[in-house]
């Protein structure tokens, strides 16, 4: 099914990447940790967990915001917002842009920043002080801290970026959805450059207890970083977690232009719904099938050519069985060859920035000719079968072409296809 690139036709590629994890600040720190086998879960530490039944989560320590936002700043928005801002400044820097942009370079340039949940401590804290305080002692920020959309317009303000603004809120798939609307934006010459990707800031009580009381999430307390067991017969649930990533999408004419190194083309990109359950996968993995279809489909491609899988993979009894019986129906005979990897073994759940994150994960391992590992693999369930999910270390392998999952509740899946740059 692959061929040649019909003549005339927009193509995007990756310019840059910014990431804000568990495991680093910053992609090589990140990248280092993870195929390492490094785990970023341990217990709570920015509160007191003790009343939770799940008291750990992924946190991103050490955090510094003080490079693109001020003091007075910093209190005025929500430390999901903060996550984007260093992110994305990450991959503009990867991407040799300028600290502001100007001129017709800002009109040609957009964001799209995912979050699931936007700014979720301003919310409870808020909320919080409207109980036991009364409505006249709200603070003037609280919807403009608060409010999903404020990552990517807060991305705009800081960086000059002029062009399409919004962000895509489809809980776990949403940055998934970022990357590939951004994608989209750029073939149909809406924009030149878009700053893609997702941040989310979720561990805070109410909301850890929120999904603990869906009993969603792994109880596995005595033993944090052996809690996120994607594929394994003993996974309980996932693990929460916070974090960031941009990756810098251009128009691969406008990247040639300007002489930037180009790590990767974005060559398809795949959306459905299961139309289902509220927080269940289809039977089967049926709608992250479509998705995944419709992505190579675009990107002109045969599922023999994947190489590799970052998994959506969030360690849960019902959605990792799905995700794998949709990977043998997608790529059949060649399911066995794929290298499949679950990043949130390592560091848990971003929810909104997944999709994100596993991208910067998917290009590095291009890069570097190593497949990171799934964590906490030791007892394979059955629906693994023959397949390769890379348990406990990673494995060199050759990277030309890498699917990224990532699948929200309400039964929303995005699929997007990388391709090695290979000028």
């Amino acid at each position: 099914m692959s061929g040649p690139t019909p003549a005339g036709r927009r193509r995007v590629v990756v310019t840059g990447m910014g990431a804000v994890t568990p495991l680093g600040n910053d992609v090589p720190t990140f990248w280092a940790n993870l195929v390492a086998g490094g785990s970023g879960i341990r217990t709570i530490e920015s509160f007191d967990p003790g009343r939770l039944t799940s008291r750990m989560a992924g946190e991103v320590r050490d955090f510094d915001s003080s490079r693109v936002l001020d003091r007075k700043e910093q209190r005025r928005t929500d430390r999901f917002t903060q996550l984007a801002l260093v992110a994305t400044r990450g991959a503009m820097d990867d991407a040799g842009l300028p600290e502001r942009l100007e001129g017709e370079h800002a009109e040609h340039t957009g964001a799209i920043i995912a979050s699931g949940l936007g700014g979720s401590a301003t919310l409870f804290e808020q909320v919080a002080i409207h109980v036991t305080r009364g409505p006249d002692r709200l603070s003037p920020f609280f919807i403009p801290m608060a409010i999903a959309n404020l990552a990517a317009g807060q991305v705009a303000i800081s960086f000059g970026a002029l062009g399409p603004n919004f962000a895509t809120v489809s809980a776990c798939a949403s940055s998934g959805h970022a990357i590939g609307e951004a994608t989209e934006t750029i073939l149909r010459g809406d924009a030149e450059v878009m700053f893609a990707g997702g941040s989310e800031a979720p561990v805070v009580e109410g909301l850890v207890g929120a999904f603990a009381a869906m009993r969603a999430l792994s109880t596995r307390n005595d033993d944090p970083a052996g809690a996120s067991r994607p594929f394994d017969r003993e996974r309980d649930g996932f693990v929460i977690a916070e974090g960031a990533a941009t990756l810098i999408l251009e128009e691969l004419a406008h990247a040639e232009r300007r002489g930037a190194r180009i790590l990767a083309e974005v060559c398809g990109y795949g959306a459905s719904a299961d139309a289902s359950h509220i927080t269940l996968p289809a039977p089967g993995g049926v709608g992250a099938l479509r998705a995944a279809r419709r992505a190579l489909e675009k990107a002109r491609l045969d599922p023999t050519e994947v190489d590799h899988i970052n998994a959506h993979a969030t360690s849960t009894p019902e959605g990792d069985p799905a995700e794998l019986a949709c990977f043998r129906a997608l790529l059949g005979d060649h399911a066995a060859k794929v290298s499949v990897t679950a990043t949130k073994s390592a560091i848990g759940h971003t929810l909104g920035a997944a999709g994100a994150i596993g991208a910067v994960a998917a290009i590095s391992a291009m890069h570097d000719g190593r497949v990171p590992p799934t964590l906490n693999l030791r007892d394979p369930d059955e629906a693994v079968g023959d397949l390769d999910c890379t348990p406990l270390t990673a494995r060199r392998r050759d990277v030309r072409v890498a699917l990224v999952n990532a699948f929200g509740f309400g039964g929303q899946n995005t699929a997007v296809v990388l391709r090695r740059w290979e000028a």
